[in-house]
């Protein structure tokens, strides 16, 4: 038997792109995510066939519900960004959705087929589900260094694809055994579990990460998280439209949604033409959830770190759309299930392990405001505008076309666009990082890189 040598942890170390001291902190990312990702999962098969339930004729109505309801709570959102300190701030976002679901569960329970309730929760999830990612994110972006984030970001992701497999996995075993109300309880467990590891992340910064005194990242980056974020209830949208930098991430987020949209009311036609039972469609959308979750984790662990480290965040963000381009251009010619549902699995696989990485890694170089709000702006109330425009575009190209072929084409093209803007994101970005080597700036407000 071969006994390990003592230097093998840390070749181990070596090979996944982590340094001394790096350890607790990915470990404490990797269950955060896991938690996080598990605790949605575990409910979003629930939500697609309530979905269809409604009718897929309707589903652009619930699209536009929940990009209304992301523009009402972005100035409840700014309050709590003015004046919470932002170690305080992500426990406390996550304490009020933990409390939402604990009100679902009792609800689902006094009334299980309530067509409206289960409107609501529809809604509800799609809000959850960007709100509580995108303050994930901006914590990550908080913690770690610009460096760091190339470095480690796809091992955090593989948290969350990890905790994508694992939910639909304990869904689809649970549900018959304790119900849509005991999902509901455990996945208000797995969001608490969350917590812990908010504080032991934000300690590891003063030492290790961004706030470490050695951190060659600039003061503003370096801010004390026991400040409040501070600015008004809409500046968060105001440096949005202030800088050419968050204005290109906003198209790119557009374009992501689009294609995932044009995808999604393509997969509920298929999946509604050839499983008529609410039972299959649920077991087909769980299992095209673990499948996706397998490949990316696999990805992400193997090869996205990689890919960052030698070809930078440029590839990261362009490589995925020229594959989705290809898989609408298959799909227009063969516009069947199988290849649906393959093109599907390469869109969902290349955003989770490489494009979700490399949009986060975009941030790292900007201030804490811009990290907390500027960004929940674009990844919430952005990304669902997108969802709302393209799900009601999509129903006209099929109502003046009446062929699945048009709207394949249309979304190859807005593919090709999506890639060229992940290419120049890219190359400004890492401008940046080149620029900021000896005397660190910030892509902000009121600086020449920010406009």
């Amino acid at each position: 038997m071969t006994v390990p040598s003592p230097d093998d942890g840390g070749r181990l170390r070596r090979g996944l792109g982590m340094h001394a001291g790096e350890s607790g902190a990915v470990v404490a990312g990797f269950l955060f995510f896991f938690c996080l990702f598990a605790s949605y999962f575990m409910l979003r098969p629930v939500r697609e066939t309530m979905g269809i339930a409604g009718g897929v004729q309707n589903l652009q109505w619930l699209f536009t519900a929940t990009f209304v309801v992301m523009l009402v709570a972005i100035p409840f959102y700014g309050a709590c960004c003015k004046w919470l300190p932002r170690r305080r701030f992500v426990p406390w976002v996550y304490a009020f959705f933990i409390a939402n679901l604990l009100a679902f569960a009792a609800a689902t329970r006094a009334a299980p087929d309530n067509v409206w309730l289960a409107r609501v929760f529809y809604v509800w999830l799609s809000v959850f589900n960007l709100f509580v990612v995108s303050v994930a994110w901006s914590l990550m972006a908080d913690v770690f260094r610009p460096e760091q984030a190339r470095r480690l970001f796809a091992l955090l992701a593989a948290g969350a694809s990890a905790g994508g497999l694992a939910g639909p996995v304990l869904g689809g075993w649970l549900v018959g055994r304790i119900g849509l109300t005991g999902l509901m309880l455990l996945s208000a467990a797995l969001l608490a579990a969350t917590l812990p590891g908010v504080g032991y992340l934000f300690r590891w910064r003063r030492h290790v990460g961004a706030g470490a005194p050695d951190a060659n990242v600039s003061p503003a980056h370096a801010q004390d998280p026991a400040q409040p974020v501070g600015g008004g209830l809409w500046a968060g949208l105001e440096l949005v439209m202030r800088s050419r930098y968050l204005l290109g991430i906003s198209l790119f987020v557009i374009l992501l949604a689009t294609s995932s949209t044009f995808l999604y009311f393509e997969q509920a036609r298929l999946v509604a033409a050839a499983f008529p039972a609410r039972a299959q469609q649920t077991q087909v959308f769980s299992a095209l959830d673990a499948t996706v979750q397998a490949l990316t984790i696999v990805v992400q662990i193997f090869f996205s770190g990689r890919v960052a480290r030698r070809y930078g965040v440029t590839a990261l963000l362009s490589a995925v759309p020229v594959a989705v381009a290809g898989g609408f251009l298959v799909l227009a010619l063969w516009p069947t299930f199988g290849v649906l549902a393959a093109a599907m699995i390469v869109r969902r696989v290349g955003e989770y392990a490489l494009l979700r990485p490399g949009r986060e890694m975009l941030f790292t170089v900007v201030d804490p405001e811009t990290k907390y709000k500027a960004k929940n702006v674009i990844d919430t109330a952005i990304y669902r505008a997108g969802d709302a425009v393209s799900a009601w575009v999509k129903t006209a190209i099929d109502t003046l076309s009446g062929h699945p072929a048009t709207v394949a084409l249309a979304g190859a093209a807005l593919a090709i666009v999506w890639a060229s803007l992940g290419w120049w994101l890219g190359r400004r970005h890492e401008g940046q990082l080149t620029r900021d080597d000896n005397a660190p700036t910030v892509l902000a407000r009121g600086t020449p890189g920010g406009r």
